[in-house]
This record gives structure tokens, C-alpha cells and sequence, in this order.
């Protein structure tokens, strides 16, 4: 099975660096991904954020704080959602010198008339996004088209003129053999709201990974 990359994006997918066509290619059954490095900054230093970041790291899906050089694991994992496209569920372990705290979500091909990714964010499921993906320069960009949040039952599309926005890039450096990710969360008016950036070095390893 093709991996939700693979589906989203087709023929451009031969445009990413090679090392990037790997990374996003199906995880054979049997294995997991699994990446280590470090961010060299991760959060805000927008303090008066910290208190709803401080509720929503109990969810898994972003952290109070100002950090910087923090050492993190990634393992990704293949997964089927109900409909029988591909996913990759992630854990991301950020080893802060207050504790360890895990960043969940699971990236999925939705088909709503054309292919498409939609992330969904914590455990539980507490945020939804949906992104458009594309190659620049060998490197993946991708951003949030929608956003949605899930309140018990209930999804709660976010006003698109409020909405928070995700923007991507992963890329490969060659001069230092890793692989670099930036994420910025940003919203209208008030401008960005969280963010990570950092460099690691991934691999494909048989057997499910650490938890």
C-alpha cells in the first residue's frame, strides 16, 4: 500500500530529495521509522500562551515554554484508517530538562473528490487539519487549508478568518547529512503563535518501535 504521501502527491513526489522520497514512502509492514535529533527551538516566547499550552500538553499536542537544543525521538508507524487509506501515526518524544513529553498525531489520505492529508492532532483526537502538500526545491511544504476542533463528540469546524494556520517544511541537508523540519503555528492578526525547528537523522527499523 502507498503511503498517504505517495497518494496525495503522485508523480510530484519525484521531485523531493532523494532521502525525502524515502522518508515519505510506505513503512514496509512489520517496521516503523524512527528518527533522533534535536530542535534547536521549540514553543514560545509569548508567555500569556503558556496557560492554554499547559492544557493542551496533556493532550499531547503542543507545550508551555521558551525551549531551546532539545534532544527528541520520532517513531512513525503504518497504519489503515476505516475507509482503508493509508496513515502514518507519530510520536514525537521532547526531552525537556523539566521531563519528557510526547507530541501525538496521525496524518491520513482523505478522498474528498481529490486526494488529500488531514492531521489529526493529541490522543484523544483533539484537533483536526487539513493540508495542502507540495515539492519546492526537493523539500516538502505543506500548509493548513481548515482546521476543526473535536469536543467530545462533536467536530467544530474553526471560521477559516479565525483559524489557526500550520505551515511545513521538510527538507535535506546534504553539507550536514540530516534531515531539517520547521513548523510554524501562526494565526491572523496576532501573527506566530508556537513553532519547532530542528535536524535529525532517520531510519527504517523492523518491529514496532518503542511506544
Amino acid at each position: 500500500m502507498s503511503s498517504p504521501y505517495e497518494l496525495v502527491l503522485g508523480e510530484e513526489l519525484e521531485g523531493l530529495h532523494p532521502r525525502l522520497r524515502a522518508y515519505f514512502a510506505a513503512i514496509p509492514p512489520g517496521h516503523h521509522g524512527r528518527g533522533a535529533g534535536v530542535f534547536d527551538r521549540v514553543g514560545t516566547p509569548r508567555r500569556w500562551l503558556w496557560p492554554l499550552l499547559w492544557l493542551l500538553q496533556h493532550g499531547g499536542v503542543l507545550f508551555p515554554g521558551w525551549h531551546r537544543d532539545v534532544p527528541f525521538v520520532v517513531v512513525n508507524r503504518p497504519s489503515v484508517t476505516a475507509g482503508g487509506l493509508p496513515s502514518v501515526a507519530a510520536v514525537r518524544r521532547f526531552r525537556f530538562t523539566e521531563g519528557e513529553r510526547a507530541m501525538i498525531d496521525s496524518i491520513e489520505a482523505v478522498d474528498g473528490g481529490r486526494p488529500g492529508l488531514v492531521d489529526h492532532l493529541g490522543r484523544p483526537r483533539l484537533i483536526e487539519a487539513r493540508l495542502e502538500a507540495g515539492v519546492v526545491d526537493g523539500a516538502l511544504h505543506m500548509r493548513s487549508t481548515a482546521v476543526a476542533l473535536h469536543l467530545a463528540r462533536l467536530r467544530v469546524p474553526v471560521p477559516t478568518a479565525i483559524a489557526p494556520r500550520v505551515a511545513l517544511i521538510e527538507r535535506f541537508d546534504d553539507g550536514t547529512d540530516s534531515q531539517h523540519v520547521s513548523v510554524e503555528l501562526s494565526a491572523p492578526l496576532l501573527g506566530r503563535l508556537y513553532e519547532y525547528s530542528g535536524s535529525f537523522h532517520y531510519e527504517i527499523r523492523s518491529g514496532v518501535g518503542e511506544q
